[in-house]
């Protein structure tokens, strides 16, 4: 098993996905109508009771979609989605060392991902991220436990 990835490069690593798939879907927003309530005046209540007419629900399932497939598919693929490859990391199974197959990919970026995009936006990265930094032995945030996976450096 290679060495554990620095704590730095990943957290560089999931910043860089964030935004490879985050400035795609601020453009895909702008049709659904995601940023009229910061410009029409409306109060809050107003905009949660609307919610556009759907466009802001079919917007937040597009999201969901976006960022799990994104995270799954690259990290099923060869263990690295494009921040990580840049970062020179991958994740690995515990057990092995080999590339996640499918369904620990999906259950990894289901648990990383969906409580941020559905509630949590910014208490479960926080969460993740100090799981990751105190976790013992192997530096694993609870979307790695439920996966049973590791992020571990490429050599180079």
């Amino acid at each position: 098993m290679p060495p554990l990835a620095d704590s730095g490069r990943r957290i560089a690593a999931r910043v860089i996905d964030w935004l490879i798939v985050a400035v795609p879907l601020a453009i895909i927003g702008i049709p659904f109508k995601v940023y009229d309530r910061a410009t029409d005046g409306s109060d809050w209540d107003d905009t949660v009771n609307s919610l556009n007419g759907g466009g802001q629900l079919v917007f937040q399932l597009i999201t969901i979609v976006a960022y799990v497939a994104y995270d799954t598919v690259m990290t099923a693929n060869k263990g690295q989605t494009l921040g990580k490859k840049w970062m020179k990391l991958r994740v690995a199974m515990l057990n092995d060392g080999s590339t996640p197959p499918m369904n620990a990919s999906l259950i990894r970026a289901v648990v990383l991902w969906l409580p941020a995009l559905i509630c949590c936006a910014c208490l479960w990265p926080l969460l993740l991220l100090i799981l990751i930094l105190v976790d013992k032995p192997y530096k694993q945030g609870l979307h790695d436990k439920a996966a049973k996976t590791v992020v571990v450096s490429v050599p180079q």
